[in-house]
């Protein structure tokens, strides 16, 4: 098989209906919509409209509630923390802190805060100091012989 030789299967790409062209075309005039009436006309979006029966999505009853003062933290995985440490991102020597975390890169943005959860292997023997972290997280901190230390009360769930 060469460049030239390659093409699309049959019937995989269809062309569009050129909608408006003349009598000749089978769409022209009124475009495929009939006469007169609501859709005949440009500009009208009746999408959730069932002819006065009441709409499906009014049917339904509402679920759920959205806090409006919720907290989004930036999540950090113990296992990339481990590879940043690996790769020289991240000093153990200090205290690996959120700023630590954003000008290596791990983290983009703090948000509401940085919180730590337990997903990868962590081996390294640090001291962190995060907004929020998950009781297993922090069990595995402790094991590899560190320390995870909880600024806010509210985040350690």
């Amino acid at each position: 098989m060469k460049l030239h030789e390659l093409r699309d299967n049959a019937g995989a790409t269809k062309s569009r209906k050129r909608i408006g062209r003349g009598p000749g075309s089978g769409t022209g005039k009124t475009g495929g919509r009939g006469i007169k009436g609501q859709k005949s006309r440009s500009g009208v979006a009746i999408k959730g409209y069932e002819g006065g029966q009441m709409p499906l999505y009014q049917r339904l009853p509402k679920r759920g509630f959205n806090k409006p003062n919720r907290k989004k933290f930036a999540v950090v995985n113990l296992g990339l923390i481990q590879k940043f440490i690996d790769e020289g991102k991240l000093d153990t020597g200090a205290a690996i802190t959120e700023d630590a975390l954003i000008a290596s890169g791990l983290v983009r943005r703090k948000l509401d805060g940085v919180r730590v959860l337990a997903k990868g292997d962590f081996t390294a023997k640090v001291d962190l100091s995060v907004t929020g972290a998950s009781k297993s997280a922090v069990d595995a901190v402790a094991k590899a012989g560190g320390s995870l230390s909880v600024t806010s009360a509210t985040a350690a769930e």
